[in-house]
């Protein structure tokens, strides 16, 4: 590489250094006293993203709240109303909130408006937490509570923060995202273990078999526990008895 193409790095200063010594974890500088060398412009756009960022975070926990008992949707927003799984989160939808459940969903077509529109006609309550997207994604007819949000992790935050069971229907990459990123909290103890169901043997027992082949028997970067945090379920009774043996979160007590 020639000396034009170097990429120029500059000394932190200071207030960077981590202070191993702090009561504070994870902390390299004083909260509140920012960089003297930062840009106005962009310690303003910093502050205003952050701003951002609580907004939505305290709008979705508001939401949540308004409902002590709930139930998360995933699932790919590309399933139309003729397909079997939209049919089938339907179905479940329907009959988890007539136990007294919540159903949330993201907001979108696909697995998450069937779980809306499920909700909707047997309790006429459907809530979405809806992704705003340049191209793509409206918040779908059925809902009647809504929240929109502009960051995915924010929206994440908030369909993980107080569900008491998670189901995974098929889907794509935002889907799996979603689920790995569920496994991981839960494996590393940042949320209890919650009933995660994936609903659709046909598509995860695959991609299952590729989690133990390759993660646990190959590499070794799993462990043999971590295969329990979820199930594959595709029984409706069985997937309804689970929820409702499922212990309240009480994430606000």
């Amino acid at each position: 590489m020639t000396d034009e193409h170097v990429h120029p790095v500059r000394a932190l200063g200071p207030e960077f250094e981590v202070k191993r010594d702090s009561n504070k974890k994870n902390v390299c500088y004083e909260h509140g006293s920012l960089p003297h060398r930062v840009d106005l412009y962009i310690e303003k756009m910093l502050h205003d993203r952050a701003a951002r960022m609580e907004d939505e975070l305290l709008e979705g926990f508001h939401a949540i709240r308004s409902f002590p008992k709930s139930v998360t949707f995933f699932g790919s927003a590309r399933f139309d109303s003729n397909h079997p799984y939209y049919q089938k989160a339907k179905r479940i939808s329907a009959r988890i909130c007539k136990e007294g459940y919540a159903v949330i969903t993201g907001g979108g077509p696909g697995i998450m408006a069937a779980g809306n529109e499920g909700s909707r006609a047997s309790c006429q309550q459907a809530v979405g937490f809806n992704i705003e997207l340049p191209m793509e994604q409206n918040i779908n007819e059925h809902v009647t509570h809504g929240v929109n949000f502009y960051y995915f992790f924010t929206r994440k935050v908030s369909l993980f923060f107080s569900a008491e069971a998670y189901l995974f229907f098929p889907g794509g990459f935002g889907t799996l995202d979603e689920f790995f990123e569920l496994v991981t909290l839960m494996q590393t103890e940042k949320l209890p273990c919650v009933p995660t169901i994936l609903v659709g043997s046909e598509f995860w027992n695959p991609i299952l078999d590729t989690v133990e082949t390759v993660l646990l028997d190959r590499f070794k970067t799993i462990s043999p526990e971590d295969l329990h945090l979820f199930k594959v379920i595709d029984d409706e009774d069985e997937i309804l008895d689970i929820v409702k043996k499922a212990p309240l979160r009480d994430e606000y007590k």
